[in-house]
């Protein structure tokens, strides 16, 4: 891929602006904060009904430093929000759950949740993950006679949207529900969906007030699901409070849900614009599964950035970095940074994970909890087109979500 040359005094991360514009522009802006100034400090914007302007934050675009911030959250701290935007920590906790907290509070959490995420419950769930697979296709061919619909909606969203549903023992009538939710709650900035702050409080409080129930059931009447398993998980004597399963549910079903439809979406259009990577993945798939969904991870980078605040002074490569500043992580970034990838513009199924791709954070207490679930649900996903539709193919340009938060693509047609 060849970038435009992109002036350091034409890019500003916190202009709205910048994120609609073509994608080969804002690469090309990333490539010149990597080589000239991978610590750029940026002012906040006022953002409508949301107090004045934050005090600003300095952008790491390099894959090393931004995993130097994630590994070392005691000087890295999380607690004081993984948004750039500043909001009072009852909120950033509500919306966020543990990725807004430090320890020992983020582990006494991150302790009790990932009793649902072992690999027994993972494993647990690879059944489900299989049949969900296979009837989003024969959905697809019992829907679409005319052999072609929007990807998107009717096969990257359904399967993870699904599984997460199955997980938490949500009925198949409330899926459209979790899904509307969801896009609410990540749409906000992009005029298609025109979420406000208002908007994101109001769903905020009804994915809340169903999550109360879900879990109050459960831990009167425990079934064979993980909220059941979390509503009974004890660490040290301690349960899973009403807020905290709340909050947790939030999290849950947007990250669990958006991520991977991002990353389905995103590695089938790779898929069908690299026929030969592919045909590599395709022809020998079980050798090749590891590295093509760390690829396709990497590649697509489902969330673009999260912000740690400097808990003292200290210097990351070099660069000073004082008490209370923000630092972002813009990952997709640092999944393009040249020092650490070979060809970081070259899409290929077979390259090796080292370094490690940062697409689910860089390491550290943070790391994704459900990543392992993530991977499968990818790896099943493109086997079941493998296996059932091998000439499927995305056939019109992606419409991006106008965010700069979220990877997201809205609609993109495929045939067969």
């Amino acid at each position: 891929m060849t970038l435009p040359a992109v002036p350091l005094a034409d890019i500003d991360l916190s202009d709205p602006e910048f994120w609609v514009k073509p994608r080969e522009w804002r690469e090309g802006a990333f490539k010149t904060l990597r080589d000239e100034s991978p610590f750029q400090f940026f002012e906040e914007r006022q953002i409508e009904n949301m107090g004045p302007a934050g005090r600003g934050y300095r952008a790491l675009t390099r894959h090393d430093d931004i995993w130097h911030v994630s590994r070392n959250p005691q000087v890295f701290c999380s607690g004081q929000g993984s948004n750039i935007g500043d909001m009072p920590q009852e909120i950033n906790e509500f919306f966020g759950s543990m990725i807004n907290m430090d320890d020992p509070k983020h582990f006494r959490l991150r302790s009790i949740v990932s009793k649902g995420f072992t690999p027994k419950e993972i494993t647990a769930l690879e059944e489900s993950v299989r049949i969900r697979s296979a009837a989003v296709i024969d959905r697809m061919f019992e829907r679409f006679p005319e052999k072609q619909c929007d990807f998107v909606h009717e096969v990257a969203a359904l399967m993870p949207l699904q599984i997460i549903c199955d997980m938490m023992g949500i009925p198949e009538s409330d899926e459209e529900l979790i899904f509307n939710w969801t896009n609410t709650i990540l749409g906000v900035g992009d005029p298609e969906f025109v979420g406000t702050l208002e908007d994101l409080i109001r769903v905020g409080g009804e994915i809340f007030s169903y999550a109360l129930a879900l879990g109050e059931d459960r831990l009167k009447n425990p079934r064979n699901d993980i909220a059941s398993v979390m509503m009974h998980a004890e660490v040290d004597g301690e349960r899973l409070t009403a807020q905290e399963f709340g909050s947790f549910f939030i999290l849950l079903v947007v990250a669990g849900n958006e991520t991977t439809r991002t990353a389905i979406a995103h590695g089938m259009r790779e898929l069908t614009l690299h026929r030969d990577q592919r045909d590599i993945w395709f022809n020998n798939f079980e050798a090749n599964t590891k590295t093509a969904v760390e690829e396709i991870v990497r590649y697509s980078t489902p969330v673009i950035h999260f912000r740690r605040t400097a808990t003292q002074d200290t210097e990351i490569n070099g660069q000073p970095i004082k008490e209370g500043e923000k630092v972002v992580m813009f990952y997709q970034s640092g999944n393009r940074d040249e020092r650490s990838f070979e060809n970081p513009f070259e899409f290929n199924v077979l390259r090796q994970p080292s370094p490690a791709q940062i697409g689910f954070g860089a390491g550290g207490p943070h790391f994704c909890l459900g990543a392992n679930l993530a991977r499968r649900e990818i790896a099943v996903m493109f086997d079941e087109i493998r296996r059932r539709v091998p000439q499927l193919e995305i056939v019109s340009e992606p419409a991006y979500l106008q965010s700069s938060f979220i990877n997201g693509i809205k609609r993109m047609q495929c045939a067969w």
